[in-house]
């Protein structure tokens, strides 16, 4: 039996089969768009991540032929390429879907809701992690934080953000996704196709009606912090932690941090000293 790499049938220790040129129509292009970008580098090496998002531009995600013409451009070994379009994945090593959904499952997302919309859109659309729904117009998978916390829980479409979802919006997304219809992000740019967000990553003018306007923000919760360490608002109250002999309907109003109040221990207790630790058989 020959192991594959990465489920591409790609058989290791066995002689690969050359990756098909571009046909010369579309080279011409490529290379007219690959010299503007490496314009940009005092040292070409450095155009290899515009380059390989500048390829997945054209069929979707990095093939062996994309590889193959970034390494040519920049006088890099197909490996070298490899080694990079392999560790990031933001480079699709497969065919994928025109929306690539993206569900955050870090921490605060997941406990908000995130891995519950992850589990209830695998089983809307019939994919797992990674996998693309048979009409090629969604790509299901988890992601890292994408510093939206203050909007928990986050989905992410072509990089766009949908913020405060729960298991019913997200599969209302999704399904007018596929249908076709205009969906619009909670805040950034409009949404476009994965190829066009692919080319946008490669440096070339996001042409959007409003993309260069459109702008994210921190929420409300992040704002709030901000005034605080600036000296906008009043010094912070610290407040008693709450007794739990007194009824809740007699207990005071509390500051939303009481629980984070300072408690009694042993130093700033007298009454309540901590001895030293009892000998065994004592």
């Amino acid at each position: 039996m020959t192991a594959t790499a990465e489920g591409h049938g790609v058989s290791l220790g066995m002689p690969q089969l050359p990756a098909p040129p571009y046909p010369d129509d579309v080279r011409a292009r490529l290379e007219a768009d690959a010299a503007e970008v490496v314009a940009r580098y005092p040292d070409s090496r450095s155009a290899l991540l515009p380059l390989l998002h500048l390829v997945q531009s054209e069929e979707g995600y990095v093939t062996a032929t994309g590889m193959r013409f970034c390494a040519d451009v920049l006088g890099l070994t197909t490996a070298e390429v490899t080694a990079v379009a392999t560790f990031y994945s933001m480079y699709r090593r497969r065919p994928s879907g025109d929306y690539q959904v993206g569900v955050c499952t870090n921490t605060l997302c997941a406990v908000l809701g995130g891995d519950a919309i992850f589990e209830a859109l695998q089983e809307h659309l019939g994919v797992g992690n990674n996998e693309t729904t048979e009409d090629g117009k969604v790509t299901l998978e988890h992601i890292e934080c994408n510093a939206a916390c203050d909007f928990a829980p986050v989905l992410m479409v072509n990089w766009e953000f949908f913020d405060n979802q729960t298991v019913e919006s997200a599969k209302r997304l999704v399904d007018q996704l596929r249908a076709g219809e205009e969906v619009v992000p909670t805040r950034g740019a409009p949404l476009c196709d994965f190829k066009r967000t692919a080319r946008v990553l490669a440096g070339f003018p996001d042409e959007r009606p409003g993309a260069v306007a459109a702008g994210g923000s921190a929420g409300e919760a992040s704002l709030a912090g901000l005034r605080l360490a600036k000296g906008q608002e009043g010094p912070r109250v610290v407040v008693a932690p709450r007794d739990p002999d007194v009824p809740d309907s007699e207990e005071p109003a509390r500051h939303p941090s009481s629980h984070d109040a300072p408690q009694q221990t042993s130093a700033s207790d007298p009454a309540n000293p901590a001895g030293p630790a009892a000998e065994e058989g004592e």
